[in-house]
């Protein structure tokens, strides 16, 4: 049996992106890293149903269980300790995660971001946002960002980029699904590949 990268994926919403990363496992896409566990800060996750069909193990740690950022944080840790995780995929989960956390897991996390980075990004850029940001600059190109995560808000090593054409009648919402369908859906397993082959490696 192949020693592979073991993966836990953290999850706030629908978790469209944690299935984009299911589709590749089963495809071979993703072939140096099996998902192992989902981790949830919110319990109404739709993530968690598709981590249930799909046989992955799933928890839920809500921030407001807990006194501090760092109690929540070192319940994450107990969690991914369990599982013995290699690498840690964020998917849209929307809580940030402190200089503690990351540096903990130095080159083990990495984040899908929904615009070409350095482009509309930073704290306070997350989810439609982003896109309703690149529609009002008129900008003609978006895409999508894999990079690695530290202390700073998208701040982390870039690993793959995908760019995305705007049209002329795009509403942010037409523009989130595309750049979803065209790019993250894409790069993201494409660089959890990459970077669990280097962690095996």
């Amino acid at each position: 049996m192949s020693c592979k990268a073991k993966i836990a994926v953290l999850v706030s919403g629908g978790g469209t992106n944690l299935q984009a990363l299911i589709n590749a496992q089963n495809k071979g896409i993703i072939e140096s890293g099996e998902i192992k566990l989902v981790i949830s800060n919110n319990s109404n996750a739709y993530a968690l149903e598709r981590a249930k069909k799909a046989g992955i193990d799933t928890a839920v740690v809500l921030k407001k269980d807990f006194a501090s950022q760092l109690e929540f944080e070192e319940k994450i840790i107990e969690k991914l300790s369990e599982y013995n995780i290699d690498l840690i995929v964020l998917a849209g989960f929307m809580s940030i995660l402190s200089e503690s956390f990351t540096s903990r897991y130095s080159n083990r996390i990495i984040n899908v971001h929904p615009s070409l980075i350095p482009s509309f990004c930073g704290k306070g850029f997350y989810g439609l946002k982003v896109h309703e940001e690149a529609l009002k600059k008129g900008v003609k190109v978006t895409g999508a960002t894999v990079h690695f995560v530290n202390e700073i808000p998208d701040g982390g090593k870039i690993i793959l980029q995908k760019a995305v054409n705007i049209r002329e009648d795009d509403t942010p919402e037409t523009l989130q699904k595309r750049v979803m369908r065209l790019a993250e859906w894409k790069i993201l397993p494409a660089a959890v590949e990459q970077v669990s082959k280097r962690i095996i490696g």
